[in-house]
C-alpha cells in the first residue's frame, strides 16, 4: 500500500499541495483526476522524490520510502523522456539493465512488454519513427521493464487511439492483480471511471473527494430519476411517440425537471416519496395523445452520477 499523508508543498510563497492525504491500494487501480494546476504532477514528483515535500511523508506498507525503494517504482512523466535516436527494443533493455536485470531477464521482459502492447514489430524502429500513440506506448513499456513493486503514472493514455487503450488498460490491469499499488493521473474521465477501483480528485492543491468508484457515486448521488415514456403504437413500429407529453412532470410537488426530450424526462425530487409519485402518477393515469394513442411507461429508474458529474460538483 502505497500511503500519501499531510504532504504540503510551496514555491516560494505559492502553497500548491496543502495537507495532502490519501491512499493507493495494492492490486487497485487508483486514479487521480483535477484540473491543470491542480497538483497531481507535483504530487506525483514528491513520491518520486524528484521533489521534497515541505511537510508529510510518503509511505510504502507503512514504511517511509526510501531511494531503494523508489528505484523500483515504475514512473512515466508526462513528457516523454526516451532517446529518440535509439530503437524501441535497444533502449528499454539498457533501462532493464540499470535497474539490475540481466541482459537475458532484460531481453525477455522487453519481448513480452512490446509484444502485450502492440509494438513487437516496431522492435528494431527508432522511437523518432513511431507516431506519438506509438511514442507513448514504448513510454509506458519503459516505466514497467523493470518489474516495478508500485506504478506511478502522468497521464499515461495521452494521445492513444481507442485500440491502444484498451491494450494499455489490459497490461495495467495484469500488474493490479498481482498487487502491485497502481497510481495514474488522467484528464480522460471516461477512462478513469471504465478502468479505476479508487478515485482521487484534487483542485487548488487540496483533496476534494477520495474512495472507493462506487462510494463517490453513492455519496454524491442526489434524488435524480429518470422516467421514460414510450406510445402502445411503437409495438407496431410506429415511431411517433416524440410528440408524448410529459410536461405534467413540472407540475408535481417537490419535482424539479432537469431534462426533458420527447418521451424521456430527468428530475431531481426532495424526497423518494416524490419520485415515486411521479411514477404512481405515469402508471395510474393513462396518458391520452391527440390521437388517442395511450403511453406505457418503457423505463423508471434512480439516476448514478457519472465521475465527470461528481467531478464538476467536488470542484465547483
Amino acid at each position: 500500500m502505497l500511503e500519501i499523508r499531510g504532504v504540503t508543498r510551496s514555491f516560494g510563497e505559492r502553497r500548491v499541495l496543502d495537507d495532502v492525504s490519501f491512499t493507493v491500494a495494492g492490486g487497485r487501480m487508483t486514479g487521480f483526476v483535477g484540473g491543470n494546476g491542480a497538483g497531481k504532477t507535483t504530487t506525483m514528483r514528491i513520491i518520486l522524490g524528484v521533489l521534497a515535500a515541505d511537510r508529510g511523508e510518503v509511505t510504502l506498507h507503512g514504511a517511509p520510502l526510501t531511494p531503494s525503494d523508489r528505484a523500483r517504482i515504475g514512473y512515466m512523466p508526462e513528457e516523454r523522456g526516451l532517446y529518440p535516436k535509439m530503437k524501441v527494443a535497444e533502449q528499454l533493455v539498457y533501462l532493464g539493465r540499470l535497474h539490475g536485470l540481466s541482459a537475458t531477464e532484460a531481453k525477455a521482459e522487453v519481448n513480452d512488454l512490446l509484444e502485450r502492447l502492440g509494438l513487437a514489430e516496431r522492435a528494431n524502429d527508432l522511437l523518432e519513427s513511431l507516431s506519438l500513440g506509438n511514442q507513448q506506448r514504448a513510454q509506458i513499456a519503459a516505466a514497467l521493464v523493470h518489474r516495478p513493486i508500485a506504478l506511478v503514472l502522468d497521464e499515461p493514455f495521452s494521445g492513444l487511439d481507442p485500440l491502444a487503450v484498451e491494450a494499455v488498460m489490459g497490461v495495467l490491469h495484469d500488474y493490479a492483480a498481482q498487487g502491485v499499488p497502481v497510481l495514474f493521473s488522467s484528464h480522460q474521465l471516461d477512462i478513469v471511471e471504465r478502468l479505476c477501483d479508487d478515485v482521487v480528485v484534487i483542485g487548488g492543491g487540496r483533496i476534494l473527494a477520495a474512495g472507493s468508484r462506487e462510494a463517490l457515486r453513492r455519496e454524491h448521488s442526489s434524488l435524480s430519476y429518470e422516467l421514460e415514456l414510450a406510445a402502445s403504437s411503437e409495438l407496431q413500429g410506429d415511431h411517433r411517440g416524440d410528440s408524448i407529453d410529459l410536461e405534467w412532470v413540472r407540475d408535481m410537488p417537490d419535482v424539479t425537471v432537469t431534462a426533458l426530450e420527447g418521451g424521456r424526462v430527468r428530475f431531481n425530487v426532495e424526497s423518494e416519496a416524490a419520485g415515486q409519485a411521479v411514477l404512481t402518477q405515469a402508471v395510474l393515469t393513462q396518458v391520452v395523445q391527440g390521437d388517442s394513442r395511450s403511453t406505457f411507461v418503457q423505463r423508471f429508474s434512480r439516476v448514478t452520477p457519472t465521475l465527470a458529474e461528481i467531478f464538476r460538483e467536488v470542484v465547483k
